[in-house]
């Protein structure tokens, strides 16, 4: 369930042109929706035909502005390239980038092999960079923007039966700091979100049960889960100018876990 309450409205969202990777489902759908009912141009990638179409027309029934589709296979750097030539040409800029995109199957270590490994590797950390190098020439053309990188707690954490996970998302942390300080004379920020165990839709199907719910909640000081719009709201904020000043960080949103 989603936490109701009073949230912020960031002015300066309105109207910005933000992209997020994996807007489908699960974080990257909350997220969708939280720049979306701020009245930001969205786009969103994402192989999820059907789940993209109920978003977008759930969207449209709430009042906000519907966001635009791209239909591309992350791990093809060609089409990532090609989709963001395309929301330049079609929004002029890009001012925000969400990478949230990833993959958080489980494997065991003796199950891994190399073509598994370039498959999580591509998907979780590589589709990343090449988003940024995309996005940064409309960026510094506007000598402002701000990329947030969604990594995870997973490597801060005793984490097993997912190496590749947890070391795409550790690399995403020395990635956006080495990001931050290459851009930051051009007034691009980078930054990135930790979440814990959040309750999305993909995570209760597949790996919470009454036991791993118990363990959360053990390790976790807010004794309830945490959910996929309190992710959004925060990085409703590393984007918006309310954050100015606030670049080569990494958030921590996990109930008090780390």
């Amino acid at each position: 369930m989603e936490q109701t309450g009073v949230f912020a409205t960031y002015p300066s969202l309105r109207d910005r042109v933000v992209v997020v990777t994996g807007g489908a489902s699960g974080i990257g759908e909350a997220i969708v929706e939280a720049f979306a009912m701020q009245h930001a141009q969205v786009a969103f990638l994402d192989i999820q035909d059907e789940a993209a179409a109920c978003l977008i027309e759930r969207l449209k029934a709430a009042g906000a502005a519907a966001p635009v589709y791209y239909q591309c296979d992350l791990t093809k750097i060609e089409d990532v390239q090609a989709a963001v030539r395309d929301m330049v040409q079609k929004f002029g800029t890009v001012d925000v980038l969400v990478n949230n995109a990833g993959n958080d199957t489980r494997h065991k270590v003796a199950e891994v092999t190399s073509a598994y490994w370039d498959q999580i590797i591509a998907l979780n950390l590589k589709h990343q960079f090449f988003m940024a190098q995309a996005v940064i020439p409309s960026m510094q053309k506007a000598q402002r923007g701000s990329i947030v990188n969604m990594s995870s707690i997973g490597w801060a954490i005793p984490s097993t039966n997912q190496v590749v996970y947890v070391t795409s998302k550790a690399a995403i942390v020395g990635m956006s700091r080495t990001l931050a300080h290459e851009l930051g004379p051009d007034n691009i920020r980078v930054n990135c979100v930790m979440p814990g165990a959040i309750l999305t839709e993909r995570q209760q199907r597949l790996w919470v049960t009454e036991e791993y719910k118990a363990h959360i909640l053990s390790n976790q000081a807010l004794k309830r889960m945490i959910y996929p719009d309190e992710v959004a709201r925060l990085v409703l904020f590393l984007a918006a100018d309310d954050s100015s000043a606030i670049t080569n960080q990494s958030y921590v949103i996990d109930g008090g876990w780390v």
